[in-house]
């Protein structure tokens, strides 16, 4: 074999390797990214139900393009507040770890401070983690890191008015 033809099956062969290494390093990647907390749409999402502490669960749903609380005698709700918890479909998690990794009690799930549900995905918040501004959230039997900003906050008295 001549010498430029052996040079030449040395090179394929090492840029062969590297495709190889390039290739497994993407599916690592993608495997180890943290992505959003539900894989819904917000703007699809057409029920939410919320509980704060120990308050009662409220409901709403989304007709004709508004949001309407469902307890008792339907009303319009705040539908930036509405679109606010659907948001939190779309929130980008910082990590992921299964349930087992944590004691639910010490990350505040044993009694979560709210509890999401957007159309029958349910969403627990627990406490504030101690590396900064990020909340523990379990979604199944897996939790997630993500940013306080996605906290589902109570009704305040002026969202309740609705300005028609």
């Amino acid at each position: 074999m001549k010498r430029a033809t052996r040079q030449r099956l040395w090179l394929a062969g090492i840029v062969a390797a590297l495709l190889v290494v390039a290739g497994w390093q993407w599916q690592q990647d993608r495997a180890q990214a943290t992505g959003t907390l539900l894989a819904l749409d917000p703007a699809s999402v057409n029920s939410v139900a919320l509980a704060i502490g120990n308050g009662n669960t409220e409901h709403f749903a989304r007709r004709d393009g508004h949001w309407w609380r469902t307890d008792g005698t339907p009303a319009r709700a705040d539908d930036g507040r509405l679109g606010e918890l659907a948001d939190t479909a779309a929130a980008a998690v910082l990590s992921w770890r299964p349930l087992h990794d944590f004691d639910p009690a010490r990350i505040g799930l044993a009694t979560p401070v709210a509890v999401l549900t957007l159309d029958g995905q349910r969403l627990e918040f627990g406490e504030t983690s101690v590396t900064g501004p990020q909340r523990y959230v379990r979604v199944g039997d897996r939790v997630a890191l993500i940013s306080v900003r996605y906290t589902p906050r109570g009704a305040t008295g002026e969202a309740t008015k609705i300005k028609e």
